[in-house]
Parts: C-alpha cells; sequence; structure tokens
C-alpha cells in the first residue's frame, strides 16, 4: 500500500504553493525609521544608504526596480531621495507603506532642523553641534563614492550608457547645464534608442534568489495594479492636504500667507533637488522679504547640510527665522516652519502617489524602459558630479567658482585644504572598503573622531 503520509514524486505540496511574504509593516517602519536617522550627505548619500538597506542587505528591491523608481523621481519637483522612499514604501506595503516611509524620511531631519533653528536664535552659534556632525560629512563622502561605484558597475553596460554617464557629469559640472534639461535630454535619447539602453541598463541580475518584490509580483500578477486604487486616493489627498493651508491662509494676507505662498511655488520648481533653487530663495528671502540676512542664510544651509534628511530642510530654517522675526517669538518661528514643512512636502507625496502607479503599469513599454534606462545613466554622471561637488567642499575649506573659455568649474584652493576632514575621509575608506565595517560603525567612527579632532583644534 502506498504511504499516503508522502506526496507523490512531481505533485505539488501546499509550502510549494505559498506565495512569499513581504516584510511586515513593522519590519519595514524600523528600516525606514533607521534610513530617516542616517540620511546624511544629501540626495547621492541618501540614494546611497537607502539602496544598502533594501537592496545589498535585505534584498527587499532589485536593483532594476530600485532604479526605475529612482529615474521616475529624478524627473520629480522635489526632493528626489524623500519621494523615492515614499515610492518603495508605496510598493512594499501600499499607500500606509509609502506615508511612512515618506514621512520618517523627513521627520528626523526636521526634528532636529528644529532643534538646531532654536539655538541658532537664542545662542547666535552651534560650533559644538557642527563639530559633532563634521566626522558625519566626511564619512557620508566615502558612502557616497561607494554607492557610484556599485551603480556604475552593474548600471552601464555597454559603450554608449558609459559616453551618456560621463556627457551627463561634464554638462552638470563644466557647463552648469540645468539639472532637468540633462535628464529631459538622457530620457529623448534613451526613447529613441531602447534597445542600446533597456539591455542591461537597469542593472544585471543578481546571484542568488530574486529580490523578495519581485518573486511576490511574479506569484501575484495583478499585485502592483492592486495598489494603484489607494496610490490615487493618497495623491488626491496629498493635493487636498497641501491646498488646505494656502487657501485658509492667503486671505488672511501677512506673514503666514506669505510663507505659504512662497514656499507652495518652490515646491513645484525645486527640479533637481535644493541646489537648483537654493540661489532663487536666499534672493527671495534676503532680499525680497527681508526674512533673514545672507549669512543667517549660509547657516540655514550648512545646518541643513549636517543634518539627516533632504537638504531642501534648508527652507524650514528660512521659514523659522521668518516667523521669529523681529519680535523674536519662539511660537511664531515653529509656526512659519511647520507651514514651510507642509507646503513643501505634501505635494512630494502628490507626485508619487499619482504618478507611480503608471510608472509601474508602463514599464515594460520599450520607448519607456529606454528612456528611464538611459535616465539611470544620466543619474550615474549625476552622483558622481554631487559626489564631487560635495567632496571639494568637505576637503577644502574654500572653493572658488572659475569662468574660462565658455566652462563654469569649482575649483578648490589648494591652502585651504582641511588636514583634519583629510584624515577622517581617510579612517572612513579604510572601514568601508578595507575593513567592512559597515555604514554604522563607520558613521560612530567617523563622528566621534571628528568630534575628537575638533575638540583638539579648539572647534
Amino acid at each position: 500500500m502506498k504511504d499516503q503520509s508522502q506526496p507523490e514524486v512531481g505533485a505539488t505540496t501546499s509550502e510549494q504553493l505559498e506565495a512569499p511574504e513581504l516584510p511586515s509593516l513593522l519590519e519595514a517602519t524600523k528600516v525606514w525609521l533607521r534610513i530617516g536617522c542616517l540620511s546624511f550627505g544629501g540626495p547621492a548619500g541618501q540614494i546611497a544608504l537607502m539602496h544598502r538597506e533594501v537592496v545589498d542587505d535585505r534584498n527587499w528591491i532589485s536593483d532594476r526596480r530600485f532604479l526605475h523608481a529612482l529615474n521616475f523621481c529624478s524627473l520629480l519637483p522635489g526632493p528626489e531621495a524623500q519621494q523615492l522612499a515614499t515610492y518603495l514604501g508605496w510598493l512594499l506595503h501600499g499607500a500606509k507603506g509609502g506615508l511612512i516611509a515618506g514621512l520618517l524620511f523627513i521627520l528626523p531631519g526636521a526634528v532636529v532642523m528644529f532643534v538646531l533653528s532654536t539655538i541658532f536664535v537664542i545662542a547666535g552659534d552651534v560650533p559644538v553641534v557642527a563639530a559633532l556632525f563634521f566626522g558625519l560629512k566626511c564619512a557620508v563622502l566615502m558612502i557616497v563614492f561607494e554607492a557610484l561605484l556599485k551603480v556604475a558597475g552593474r548600471a552601464l553596460k555597454g559603450a554608449l550608457p558609459w559616453l551618456l554617464a560621463a556627457v551627463a557629469f561634464a554638462a552638470l559640472f563644466l557647463f552648469s547645464v540645468p539639472f532637468p534639461a540633462v535628464v529631459l535630454a538622457a530620457a529623448l535619447i534613451g526613447a529613441l534608442a531602447p534597445s542600446v539602453f533597456s539591455v542591461g541598463a537597469h542593472g544585471e541580475a543578481r546571484s542568488g534568489p530574486p529580490a523578495l518584490l519581485d518573486a511576490v509580483m511574479a506569484a501575484d500578477p495583478g499585485y502592483a495594479k492592486g495598489l494603484a486604487k489607494s496610490a490615487r486616493r493618497a495623491g488626491i489627498l496629498s493635493l487636498i492636504a497641501w491646498a488646505i493651508p494656502v487657501v485658509a491662509l492667503l486671505p488672511l494676507s501677512g506673514l503666514y500667507a506669505e510663507v505659504a505662498w512662497f514656499f507652495s511655488k518652490m515646491a513645484v520648481v525645486t527640479f533637481g533637488g535644493a541646489y537648483a533653487v537654493l540661489t532663487y530663495v536666499a534672493q527671495e528671502a534676503v532680499e525680497g522679504y527681508a526674512w533673514l540676512s545672507a549669512a543667517e542664510m549660509l547657516t540655514g544651509l550648512g545646518l541643513a547640510e549636517t543634518t539627516p534628511g533632504p537638504l531642501i530642510l534648508v527652507l524650514q530654517f528660512v521659514g523659522f527665522l521668518a516667523g521669529y522675526g523681529p519680535e523674536s517669538s519662539l511660537a511664531g518661528g515653529v509656526a512659519a516652519a511647520l507651514v514651510t514643512l507642509w507646503v513643501t512636502f505634501a505635494p512630494c507625496f502628490a507626485f508619487v502617489f499619482l504618478g507611480a502607479p503608471a510608472i509601474e503599469r508602463l514599464q515594460e513599454k520599450r520607448a519607456l524602459a529606454g528612456a528611464l534606462a538611459a535616465i539611470t545613466a544620466a543619474v550615474v554622471g549625476v552622483i558622481a558630479n554631487l559626489a564631487l561637488w560635495f567632496g571639494l567642499r568637505v576637503v577644502f575649506q574654500e572653493v572658488q567658482p572659475v569662468n574660462w573659455a565658455g566652462l563654469s568649474l569649482d575649483l578648490p584652493v589648494l591652502q585651504s585644504l582641511d588636514p583634519a576632514a583629510l584624515l577622517v575621509v581617510s579612517l572612513a575608506a579604510l572601514t568601508l572598503f578595507r575593513l567592512k565595517l559597515g555604514v554604522i560603525k563607520t558613521l560612530s567612527l567617523c563622528s566621534l573622531a571628528g568630534l575628537g579632532l575638533k575638540v583638539a583644534l579648539g572647534l
């Protein structure tokens, strides 16, 4: 008699039929909070950290899908790293997951910026805080460099993608071409030559098991479609949430109406990240509205660069000082900063939730796949430009813009080399590439080393 307890050869057991499970929302929330607390170094460092957490370390998301989402977010106004977190959170756990991921990317930095803004208006300077974050900036430089090597190795397959990445870098670094123009040009080239870019350009397959999300989507082809309805609803609600304070405050005129209207405009023109609009913001906030001085604007930028979260949080500092104003009111500063945060980031969620379902639905189209893959190649050049921009300002205390024969270059003043920064950057390279201690240990060691050096040098 046949043993009924054993399945026949070739039979499918219930365990074999069991679909793969995504991480729980609680588990993902812990990871998004971790990313939000460690997201130093601007978009390049933040994207590098996110890639390490969800692609390299946990294999939740594939390289191809991560880069696909990044390409879309690069086209949107607003901070692309925060929008990428929202997109990936939505793919893993729907609109709720996207909202949690996006908010946790913002909140740690926003809380720190509130504290630093308060210290600044009360104490006038924050040298100890700057010393605390000095080592972090040095470590982030190496994290960005590591990400650049990984993304380039996986995304650039063939001579033309490498050439496009080099051209994108040159356009940004040498000719100061606007970021949106670089991305749109790359998209057009990719759409016209999809076979050149789409093959392998979204990252080659990893050895080992497939990414968890890919396995889930393979088991359930309607997975992404099932998330679309909640995303559209969340997108519409985000637009309404964005409009409420603007509509409520504009008829009242006064400071808060000006803050709501001004930063709402900024929310829809910040293509290419914060640096693309900082000149305009500084000019209007300093000269037009007289909310703060030029020196205070530079201080705000410095604080934003040394705190976690998107660099666009510098707008929160501007809003805080606008509300603090001549009456020296902390309550007024907090209220204006909250309005600034609300109207700056609410549209970011709307853009992602309204656009991501369409991008997921259309990603198998050859022209779109080619366009997004070409953007991936261009983004390698963008990351290289950001890494160089960031690196020059970490290792050298002075960087001088030079215009020569139609070129616009940022050249370091060699005499301003910072030995302490160079030492901590070298320590970060050692811990990451040689000792392979990982991000947390590298950031911790470099932060302590930077603080110790600054204290020894008298801050």
